[in-house]
């Protein structure tokens, strides 16, 4: 990371109520959570916004407005408009290969199939940290629903406690 430059911190998921809760917008719940109750977010290049300075770093934690599957097309202008380089970029987002309550960190690497991971990659190049929040997989469950359903499906109660555990847990 370079020390003098801020971190962009993209919760990825999809704007709209109809989203809120979903397990594909536990990035989106990532960055609310982290950003605290008193952030106020501001819409600007096609992404909600907000600013933190914590141990004398500015954090700017986003939540693209593309949906997921173009959210490369939010986070390029913010890198270039805030001057982040590809090493100060931080993308939190879902991976039904991880059971729930969990969490993997990787830089670089492949996107494994998530849409929102490619549109990024697309983007901006790929060597970036990532944070992975496990979302589970319907037939890790037995349950017979696909998985585009499953990722738009709500999280149970249950559920909801442990990615709030698991968000809780994560260190930028």
């Amino acid at each position: 990371m370079q020390e003098n430059k801020p971190i962009l911190i993209v919760g990825l998921g999809n704007p709209g109520d109809q989203y809120a809760h979903t397990r594909h917008n536990v990035g989106f719940m990532a960055v609310t959570a982290m950003a605290g109750p008193d952030a106020t977010w501001r819409t600007e290049r096609m992404a909600q916004t907000t600013c933190t300075i914590i141990d004398g770093r500015k954090y700017i934690f986003v939540r693209p407005q593309t949906y997921m599957n173009a959210s490369g097309d939010a986070v390029r202008p913010l890198m270039a408009f805030y001057k982040i380089p590809l090493e100060n970029l931080v993308v939190i987002h879902d991976d039904m290969d991880l059971r729930i309550g969990t969490t993997r960190e990787k830089i670089g690497g492949g996107s494994a199939g998530h849409n929102g991971i490619k549109s990024i990659d697309a983007a901006v190049g790929n060597n970036y940290r990532r944070i992975r929040i496990g979302i589970g997989h319907p037939r890790d469950l037995g349950l017979p629903i696909s998985p585009a359903d499953w990722v738009l499906g709500k999280f149970t109660d249950t559920e909801m406690t442990a990615i709030g555990d698991v968000i809780a847990q994560i260190q930028l």
